[in-house]
């Protein structure tokens, strides 16, 4: 479904043959593209004939034509794959290797792919790399992984959803699953996410300019069984750095202003975006403290440790928010008093802030007894953009 989503997208077949024509696979592999509507939406499948058998991608786990670890890789290091898309396709059935060594408790080496070592998965992993390679996309976002309900068969018996491989390749990616009882991400699937993917989240000031739709082969009863990808760019409106991060706040209204700046400078040491404190009345006429602290996602929770042990609250608020800020660039512009740094700050491609250091002008301020926006103004008239 990913290749197809990438056909639909406008990546050319001929493209993806090229690719597994490269591998030399003993097997004779063509591929080949039809329309077809899921659940009321058209687009594309992408199918895999080997032999003449039609590989319709079920994924049942159950396959015994699967090859080990070391025939693959030595099938890609052979091939004459460009070497980015070569790279990739290692890196993903190395995921892959590494989470049925654990499953399983053998040595990497000796893993052998059950699926994932299948003609039609080989071709999945490898037209997905030379696929996206292909479009040049420099980030690809996706919603957080859906899975279904039930069992499915594997090489080694039943198990439930997810199958134990997607499970362990999904390792630290959050998933959700639906009352769906059907397997709806498949070890190669979530190889795919875990190597491309750079962030699960929703779409943000995101503006398409394609969208192509990957049809599976099952018609699910209440959903279409579609994955859809995008194409794209982020909208001119948003700065090139919006991004997701958490707001940390607290009431203080029994702590010195000695205690509350030593607070301050601890967070901004273990790598808080900012600090600040705002007055506020409390209850019962009370005069206190807002301490709001911004975070990095990564950071949010040492943040909010360290604002309990730092500061003398009991509790806080964490709220996920958009920040949006411009895209910067610091240029030090030569005055007749000495050099000053500069920030600029872009929206889009437009220049709209211009904010000389302000250390620097006080600075050359001091030793030429005069005023720091005297220093300022000359590093912004002697500024060449």
């Amino acid at each position: 479904m990913f290749c197809a989503a990438l056909l639909d997208l406008g990546v050319p077949l001929g493209l993806f043959q090229e690719a597994v024509s490269s591998l030399l696979l003993p097997e004779k592999v063509h591929l080949r593209t039809e329309r077809a509507v899921r659940g009321g939406l058209a687009g594309t499948r992408f199918l895999v004939e080997e032999h003449g058998h039609h590989h319709h991608h079920h994924h049942d786990h159950d396959h015994h034509h699967g090859r080990n670890w070391a025939e693959i890789r030595d099938l890609l290091k052979k091939s004459k794959l460009a070497p980015e898309v070569r790279d990739s396709a290692l890196a993903m059935f190395q995921r892959v290797a590494g989470a049925e060594a654990k499953l399983h408790g053998v040595p990497v080496e000796t893993v052998h792919f059950h699926e994932v070592g299948a003609v039609d998965s080989i071709v999945d992993l490898v037209c997905a790399a030379a696929g996206v390679h292909h479009l040049r996309v420099s980030e690809i976002t996706a919603t957080v992984p859906v899975e279904g309900t039930g069992t499915i068969q594997c090489a080694h018996g039943k198990f439930p959803l997810p199958a134990p491989a997607t499970a362990e390749i999904l390792r630290g990616i959050p998933i959700r699953q639906i009352d769906v009882p059907h397997e709806l991400t498949t070890p190669t699937g979530a190889a795919i996410l875990a190597h491309f993917v750079k962030k699960f989240d929703l779409l943000d000031a995101f503006a398409a300019d394609a969208i192509g739709y990957g049809l599976g082969s099952r018609d699910l009863p209440d959903r279409p069984n579609v994955l859809r990808a995008f194409l794209g760019h982020l909208s001119p409106v948003s700065p090139d750095a919006a991004e997701t991060i958490f707001e940390i706040r607290t009431h203080l209204d029994d702590i010195t202003g000695e205690h509350l700046a030593h607070a301050i400078d601890r967070l901004m040491a273990e790598g808080a975006l900012d600090a600040a404190v705002s007055p506020l009345v409390m209850k019962k006429g009370r005069p206190g403290h807002l301490l709001t602290v911004l975070a990095l996602p990564a950071d949010a929770e040492k943040l909010a440790a360290a604002v309990l042990r730092e500061t003398t609250a009991f509790g806080l608020r964490m709220e996920r928010v958009e920040r949006r800020t411009l895209r910067r660039e610091e240029k030090t512009v030569p005055t007749p008093h000495g050099p000053v740094r500069v920030k600029l700050g872009y929206l889009g491609d437009k220049l709209v802030q211009i904010h000389p250091e302000d250390d620097d002008c006080r600075r050359l301020a001091a030793s030429a007894r005069l005023s720091p926006s005297v220093i300022a103004a000359a590093a912004r008239s002697n500024l060449k953009i």
